[in-house]
């Protein structure tokens, strides 16, 4: 929306400096952006003398009006000056001037500088030096902005406060938002207290030798816990050991709360978990390399891994290698695989993990067409390879891009990458290499599985100001050259999570559930023997891998699983346990790559197959219970629990229900299994085996469309669905009762059917339930999106692809 002062000020800097040398005009339409701010900043430039004038408040623009001394009320000498100031003012918000009076350094400005000041945390009368015109002149805010908090503005006016004055130091924003500005002020800050002697905001040698005497412990306080604290803050949240987002607070004094939070932070960056801040933590915090020398397990080169580079990799301590699959026509760097390398890893106890890389170095190499080419290549090489399915590829994205270039560019690369292995069956899954903004972005849009990240690179704009991803695989934190006698050849070393767990064979005859659907087998074939025939084989099969989770009895006042969902058959457990059989709880997803939990999928599957879908697809069973009804259940008390941080229903389900990478009550991994369960259950109740139906769905491509398979035969529509999930919350039904009870009341929170009778409960509840309803159609999108995506794209893919060849 235009503002009319902003307008004012743009019309008035063009008409009197449009005809300076160098100047460049700004949009004449009320918004505030960048054009605006710079050409102020060289209408400024050309009033102080400078000729000609640049796009940029510099060291020359900072001492000639560091040389006007302080500008307040009344200040005269240059009416122009002023009225840039002023507009500067008008363009952050703050009512500098009566409209016409520009030019007079009036009371109204005065009051407008000092609300400045405080907000950016400086205090002070209302004058104007050096440094706030700096500030006035850009782009910064100084009050909180979408997205950001006030737990972070807090720590920015605390920077400006206590360093705006040293030399070094410029005046950051106060927006309340982690940005590279931010961390460089923290940086610099740091230093100082450091002593570092030309504090510059870079992790160099000085900065990590003084650090190492700066270990904090709990019971220590003072400014070094106030800094290391915020650079907490900033890295929050972490994670924990679950998966659980880990949140803290800016303090003064290292109390339990942070001990518990740096622990956490140190098991998810693989440091040693003590709690205590000690060099590598501060380095962790600082900096997206880390120690560069702290241990690691993983590697990746361009080099081939020779018999004798793969011994001496495994005498060092390492594990994992990353090798690329693929060496652009032209290339000079021969990076690809050898033949009879994958082989020669293994044999050294090894791990692989495949790269794609085709140049990616420049903005121009990120399109959809070429993220489809590039797909369809990457699932060629990589089954030329015998890479098995399930495989993660990572795709590569070797340049600095900013947040816009990832957006416009980087993201639809991806899209197209992940068309282009949908529609070869979703043999693999796709990865992504990159800052951690590139990271967490990618893996955000198009559900990328795992981020090798490139932390070494830690001076890209895309790793200052952002926190590890949360789904970090691998973190790159040197180069080195090694030396093997004879040999060289140059390694980066990688920090592992070890949530990607490599590759260490290929060419298996099978998929990644075989070994899963083996255990099936080895189940059904015994409840063969035990004497049960039919279906009932499938149901004993069930029972058995959900017995211990799903199968308790609960008490007298408290209904358990046993009733919700069914009974177990428990001479049927012991005879399995006799014969040495045990619940094994994960298997691999083939098209998502993710660890399912068998024993949910299984209750799931178990109820379904005991209580078949009501015939009225607007209500909720029992069967439900045990899959998605009992989870948005507990999702609801997750919510009622969350309220004060989550007043809308509606985007806490959108932020944490079903979303890809994030820890809750109803995840990912959950509705992947409440959907195979059902679908399961469908095809024992059609007349498979458990065996064969596992086989189809997760051998034969049934998953490939699991959520809208799901979808289609559970519900067929958005507002059956919506209105399924309603009944499922309130219906006085028996069992669905006895759910509410035993899965939200025991929580302390309060009934929906109750809840909807407060007041707007009836509106929050209508919103929860269309927030399921969203992340059902989201989940079936993420399966759509690749045809809907490559329809939207191929076209001009097409058109680019012709109009070349016309050429």
């Amino acid at each position: 929306m235009a503002d009319e002062q902003v307008l004012r000020a743009q019309k008035w800097v063009n008409s009197n400096y449009g005809n300076v040398g160098g100047y460049v005009r700004c949009p004449e339409d009320g918004r505030v952006g960048w054009g605006t701010m710079t050409s102020l900043v060289m209408a400024l430039q050309h009033e102080l003398g400078i000729s000609p004038v640049v796009a940029s408040f510099g060291p020359t623009t900072y001492s000639k009006f560091a040389a006007l001394g302080d500008i307040g009320f009344g200040w005269d000498k240059n009416r122009n000056i002023v009225s840039i100031l002023e507009f500067g003012l008008w363009c952050k918000g703050y009512w500098a001037v009566e409209p016409g009076s520009e030019g007079w350094f009036t009371g109204v400005t005065r009051d407008a500088v000092e609300k400045l000041r405080g907000n950016m945390g400086i205090g002070g009368e209302g004058v104007i030096n050096a440094k706030i015109a700096q500030a006035i002149l850009n782009m910064d805010a100084y009050v909180v902005v979408a997205g950001g908090t006030d737990g972070i503005r807090v720590i920015q006016q605390w920077l400006n406060g206590g360093y705006w004055n040293r030399s070094a130091y410029n005046i950051g924003p106060c927006d309340g938002i982690y940005s590279r500005d931010v961390q460089k002020s923290l940086m610099i800050a740091l230093q100082y207290e450091l002593g570092i002697a030309a504090p510059n905001g870079n992790f160099g040698p000085g900065t990590q030798a003084a650090l190492k005497s700066h270990t904090l412990d709990q019971g220590d306080s003072g400014v070094f816990v106030q800094l290391f604290s915020a650079a907490c803050v900033f890295n929050s949240p972490t994670y924990s050991a679950e998966g659980d987002p880990v949140a803290t607070t800016w303090r003064s004094s290292y109390n339990s709360d942070l001990t518990e939070w740096v622990e956490a932070f140190q098991k998810f960056n693989k440091l040693v978990a003590q709690g205590a801040g000690d060099y590598q933590t501060w380095s962790q915090l600082l900096v997206s390399m880390g120690d560069p020398d702290r241990p690691a397990t993983g590697s990746d080169t361009r080099f081939e891994i020779t018999s004798s580079r793969a011994k001496w990799l495994s005498a060092n301590g390492y594990q994992f290698v990353g090798r690329y699959i693929f060496d652009p026509p032209g290339s000079t760097l021969d990076k690809e695989i050898k033949p009879g390398e994958l082989e020669t890893i293994f044999s050294n106890g090894l791990k692989v993990f495949p790269i794609y890389q085709d140049n990616a170095r420049r903005l121009e190499d990120f399109t959809y067409g070429n993220g489809y080419q590039h797909g369809l290549n990457a699932h060629k090489c990589a089954s030329g390879y015998g890479f098995n399915r399930g495989t993660t590829i990572y795709f590569a994205v070797d340049y600095d891009a900013t947040g816009e270039e990832i957006l416009s560019a980087v993201v639809p690369y991806f899209q197209g990458v992940q068309a282009a292995l949908a529609s070869q069956g979703k043999k693999y899954t796709h990865g992504v290499y990159g800052s951690r903004n590139v990271c967490t972005t990618v893996s955000d849009k198009t559900f990328a599985r795992f981020s090798f990240v490139s932390g070494m690179s830690w001076g890209f704009s895309g790793n200052l100001g952002f926190p590890i991803p949360r789904n970090w695989s691998f973190n790159q934190i040197k180069e080195f050259k090694v030396t093997n006698g004879s040999d060289t050849f140059d390694l980066d070393r990688d920090v592992v999570s070890g949530i990607d767990r490599g590759v260490s064979s290929v060419s298996d005859t099978g998929g990644p559930a075989d070994g899963f659907i083996n255990y099936i087998q080895q189940l059904y074939d015994l409840a063969g023997t035990y004497g049960a025939t039919g279906q009932k084989r499938s149901q004993l099969v069930m029972e058995y891998i959900r017995h211990h989770e799903y199968g308790n009895k609960g008490t007298a006042n408290k209904l358990g699983w046993w009733y919700l969902i069914g009974s177990y058959d428990t001479g049927f457990v012991d005879y399995c346990d006799s014969r040495g059989m045990s619940i094994s709880k994960f298997l691999a997803d083939p098209f998502t790559g993710y660890q399912l939990g068998s024993e949910h999928m299984m209750a799931t599957a178990n109820a379904h197959l005991l209580t078949d879908q009501p015939d009225n697809k607007k209500a909720a069973n029992g069967g439900d219970v045990g899959g998605w009804a009992g989870d948005l259940m507990t999702f609801w008390a997750d919510w009622r629990n969350s309220e004060a941080q989550y007043a809308d229903p509606l985007q806490f389900a959108h932020d944490r229900l079903a979303v890809p990478g994030v820890a809750s009550s109803f995840g990912f991994n959950d509705l992947i299994e409440d959907a195979d369960g059902y679908l399961l259950a469908r095809a024992v109740r059609g007349g498979k085996n458990i065996v064969d139906a596992m086989k189809d769905h997760y051998n034969g491509g049934g998953g490939l469309r699991r959520f809208n398979n799901y979808f289609t035969q559970r519900w067929g529509n958005a507002t059956d669905c919506k209105t399924s999930a309603h009944n499922a919350l309130t219906a006085l039904d028996g069992t669905l009762s006895a759910a509410q009870v035993y899965l939200i009341t025991g929580t302390g929170a309060v009934q929906p059917a109750d809840y909807q009778n407060l007041p707007g409960g009836g509106d929050k509840l209508s919103k929860f339930e269309q927030g399921f309803v969203d992340a059902l159609l989201a989940r079936m999108g993420m399966e759509k999106r690749n045809a809907s995506v490559y329809r939207a794209n191929h076209e001009k893919y097409l058109k680019s692809a012709r109009s070349r060849s016309a050429r």
